[in-house]
């Protein structure tokens, strides 16, 4: 059985397609509403925790997020990684956040206390383009 994603000739008409939704079980939309394009995550290390996909049976790209995420990550770049649509991706990051194995959080604000604000930031860019 191939991936959706992959390429197929006129010789593999008769293979079996695994569309999207086989690998998410027929989920459609995410059940997590804090997974955004900009989300970090990452897998939680080994020894932290035991849990596994009691529910449903973790895919393969289950397995590639936990590999892909032992450094942080974007959720979109997880997608792009995947090559599945962002969607997808979600539904299958919020599997391993509901079972422990990843963490998932907002990034952490550009500046903090006593830095640059935001103004200043654009400001700075803006006067930089104005140079050029």
């Amino acid at each position: 059985m191939r991936h959706w994603t992959e390429v197929f000739d006129d010789d593999d008409a008769d293979e079996q397609l695994v569309r999207p939704y086989t690998i998410t079980s027929g989920r459609t939309s995410p059940e997590r509403a804090d997974l955004t394009l900009v989300t970090l995550v990452t897998t939680v290390p080994e020894g932290a925790t035991q849990a596994t996909l009691a529910v449903r049976r973790m895919q393969p790209e289950h397995r590639t997020i936990l590999a892909l995420c032992r450094e942080s990550k974007a959720v979109v770049e997880v997608s792009a990684e995947l090559g599945l649509p962002v969607v997808l991706t979600k539904i299958l990051i919020g599997d391993l956040v509901d079972s422990g194995q990843v963490w998932a959080r907002s990034p952490r604000p550009f500046t903090q206390r006593g830095e640059l604000s935001d103004m200043a930031i654009l400001e700075a860019v803006r006067d930089g383009l104005r140079k050029l």
